[in-house]
Formats: C-alpha cells, structure tokens, sequence
C-alpha cells in the first residue's frame, strides 16, 4: 500500500465491462512527508474519493481488483480508502 493523492480524474466514454461503473483517478503516490514519490499512476476508485484528497493506493493487480470487486479483470491500481490523517512518532 502506498500514500497518495489524487490530483485528476479520466473520462473514458468506452470501457472494458469490468471497468464499467468506476471512476478512473490519476493519484501522485507520495512519500510520508508528502513530497512526491515518482509519476502519477491511474487507479480504479473504490471508496468514492475525489480530487485532492490523500488516498490509500494498492498497486498489486490481485489486490487491485479484489478491491474493485471485480476478479480476474485487467486491473493493475486501486484506491482503497480516504486518509483523515496521518501522525507519524519519531522516535
């Protein structure tokens, strides 16, 4: 799992079947300091988030598309949760 954020969305009037019903996002994955951590990825939106809110983010296909609900489809990113807040300890 990875930290991001979303920072568009794409609209794509056709569709595998597996695909129809969900919003596509382009999320920034960043780092914990939130600096961004390499290019903007797209991903299958499983929770309902919207343009600049941090995200939860999986980039493994089966985690991917058992998120989604949707099995053995061509999915290689999710977004899989909203993130409130973050409080990172130091030691």
């Amino acid at each position: 799992m990875m930290i991001g954020s979303v920072i568009g969305d794409v609209v794509a009037t056709q569709k595998v079947p597996s695909h129809e019903g969900r919003k596509i996002l382009v999320v920034q994955p960043l780092n914990l300091d939130g600096t961004d951590r390499g290019d903007p990825v797209l991903a299958l939106d499983a929770v309902g988030a919207g343009i600049g809110e941090r995200v939860l983010l999986t980039t493994e296909g089966f985690s991917a598309m058992t998120a989604v609900g949707r099995p053995n489809s061509p999915i290689d990113s999710a977004v899989i949760g909203v993130i409130d807040s973050i409080d990172l300890h130091e030691k």
